[in-house]
């Protein structure tokens, strides 16, 4: 018998990767920012005194654009490894910060209750991000930042309804009050 190909290490034999999905590039945009200070960096000494000549600008420029490279790398490490895996049994959260941290959270997809999203601001609207929630019986999974959100929360609940799933609707603040007036009037049925 052939072995599949694992998408990721802790895949069990029997699994089948359903869907694959990261974060916004946005999330890189302090190391971004960073590492443009490199070249700028590097340029300094020919700026400072222009007798230095070209050899020593274009050599700072590339040392510059290394040093640049080296300060953005963790950033986009950090955004490359981390990953979202939806299977047909489970929901895997793999978050890489920095070069030595990593953390996986898994949870079993009978598990998942609700998937909504929001975009909320000019910027998460222009740019195309946003934030997932997911209800589950062991509390809330939230994933800030995610690129293009409505059509993850689709294709997630899509997958959940393919695999006998069945999600229920994220409680609005009415119904949280409407259920704590019943749950106050329950227990004053039960104290009289």
């Amino acid at each position: 018998m052939a072995e599949t190909e694992k998408y990721f290490d802790d895949q069990f034999d029997d699994e089948e990767v359903l869907y694959v999905f990261r974060k916004h590039p946005i999330v890189m945009r302090k190391g971004l920012v960073l590492g443009l200070l490199g070249p700028l960096i590097g340029v300094l000494p020919a700026a400072f005194d222009p007798n230095l000549g070209f050899n020593v600008f274009f050599g700072g420029l590339i040392g510059g654009c290394l040093l640049g490279l080296l300060i953005f790398s963790p950033s986009w490490v950090g955004w490359h490894f981390s990953v979202f895996i939806v299977t047909d049994q489970r929901f895997i959260q793999i978050t890489q910060k920095g070069l030595f941290n990593r953390a996986v959270a898994d949870l079993a997809l009978a598990q998942i209750q609700s998937v909504n999203y929001e975009v909320k601001g000019l910027q998460e609207t222009m740019l195309g991000f946003g934030t997932i929630h997911m209800r589950t019986y062991v509390g809330d999974l939230v994933i800030h930042n995610v690129h293009r959100p409505a059509r993850i929360q689709k294709k997630v609940i899509g997958i959940l309804r393919e695999q006998g799933v069945t999600t229920t609707p994220y409680p609005t603040q009415e119904t949280k009050e409407h259920e704590e007036k019943a749950d106050e009037d329950i227990a004053e049925i039960e104290e009289a």
